[in-house]
């Protein structure tokens, strides 16, 4: 799968690429939608997205703002079953400090507990919901994390895997690669995809990253 330029940067999507937390995510939501009296059918739907921007959707009468900071609370008690997808730490490890990055649609502390209970480090830039007045698929939170890594959004490798991440990324003008190791079943995209990292290797060299097939 070798794409075919360098990049300056390789920007991350967290939940869903990086590491797992479905099943938290969703017995946390459920739990709320439940609190609520609501379907929790639309609880498949959360992901990429702000708690903030979800409630507004779901249940727009109630005070999004307190009602996010009760999801975060509940979710940051709840990491079972939270790891890292298979490759990711060795993957980030890799790559040079100045050029990576995670854009997360979940709070700083949820994100910190999350990549703690994965078993992964920060990322020497991380944009997280309280950096942006817009979450995905607004590409700002993209575009944030490029600026402060002194390049282009639009030049860089951006890795997902929800519908709300692939729209911003595909606004922020970037290529994208789809991480699929969370779907389930076959992923209708017309981006490239991997099934997770092992495959994958990072060249590094003056010109930027290249994402490499791993040998073997």
């Amino acid at each position: 799968m070798d794409l075919d330029r360098p990049y300056p940067a390789f920007l991350f999507d967290m939940d869903g690429t990086l590491l797992t937390s479905i099943a938290a995510a969703e017995r946390v939501w459920t739990r709320w939608a439940q609190l609520h009296g609501l379907d929790p059918g639309f609880v498949p739907s959360i992901h990429g997205a702000r708690a903030l921007d979800t409630v507004r959707r779901v249940l727009p009468d109630a005070d999004a703002q307190a009602e996010a900071a009760r999801i975060t609370a509940w979710e940051i008690e709840d990491v079972d079953g939270v790891e890292a997808i298979a490759g990711a730490a060795a993957f980030t490890a890799s790559l040079p400090a100045h050029a990576w990055a995670i854009v997360t649609s979940a709070p700083r502390e949820l994100a910190l507990r999350r990549l703690q209970a994965a078993g992964l480090p920060p990322a020497p830039v991380m944009v997280t919901a309280e950096d942006v007045e817009r979450g995905k698929p607004d590409p700002s939170g993209y575009r944030l994390a490029a600026q402060r890594l002194g390049v282009d959004a639009a030049h860089c490798l951006i890795f997902e895997d929800a519908p709300a991440g692939i729209g911003a990324a595909e606004a922020a003008g970037a290529e994208v690669l789809v991480i699929t190791a969370t779907h389930a079943g076959h992923v209708d995209t017309p981006h490239r995809s991997a099934r997770d990292f092992l495959g994958l290797q990072a060249e590094a060299s003056k010109a930027g990253l290249q994402l490499r097939t791993r040998a073997g």
